[in-house]
């Protein structure tokens, strides 16, 4: 049997990880932050750049694409996450609901006109939270009523680093 030096292991791992990733619809990269004010585990979302910034240590933070508040929909501020919910059924708001009557009154979980995709993250302020999609085009667009939708593969992997009780700050 032939042996693998630890170079050659670095060098499998590194491709074996990089082949686990594609295809898996994960835009997540981790990136420097630059004058970071925020500790580890805080979720920092930037409107306008249609960003989601998972704070790790050390100046570092995951980065994913995100769609958010259509305008005069976003808000702007500090939450805190208040539930995490695998497949969560939908019930439109009433602003939802005025401007589209024909939505029904409840769709469940893990159907494909569920907007709120595999997991959501429900946040203290009003009927906002983080979630999926049933709408993946809608990522780095201005698409909703005040939630900020993620890919459904990077809100699984958001919703897996999370807590309950974590922060959200809201900027523009």
């Amino acid at each position: 049997m032939t042996g693998i030096g630890s170079a050659g292991l670095s060098l499998c791992a590194a491709l074996a990880l990089l082949a686990a990733g594609a295809g898996t619809g994960h835009a997540r990269e981790v990136v420097r932050l630059e004058n970071n004010q925020y500790r580890a585990g805080t979720i920092l979302i930037r409107n306008a750049e249609r960003k989601l910034y998972f704070i790790l240590d050390g100046g570092a933070a995951y980065r994913y694409p995100i769609a958010v508040g259509k305008r005069g929909k976003q808000w702007l501020g500090s939450a805190y996450i208040k539930g995490k919910y695998v497949a969560p059924a939908w019930s439109p708001p009433a602003d939802v609901k005025r401007d589209k009557p024909f939505l029904p009154d409840v769709i469940p979980g893990g159907s494909p006109r569920n907007p709120m995709g595999p997991r959501a993250l429900v946040l203290d302020r009003d009927q906002y939270a983080i979630h999926g999609t049933n709408r993946p085009s809608s990522i780095g667009t201005f698409a909703s009523y005040g939630c900020i939708r993620m890919r459904n593969a990077d809100i699984v992997d958001l919703y897996e680093r999370v807590s309950v009780g974590d922060k959200v700050v809201v900027l523009p």
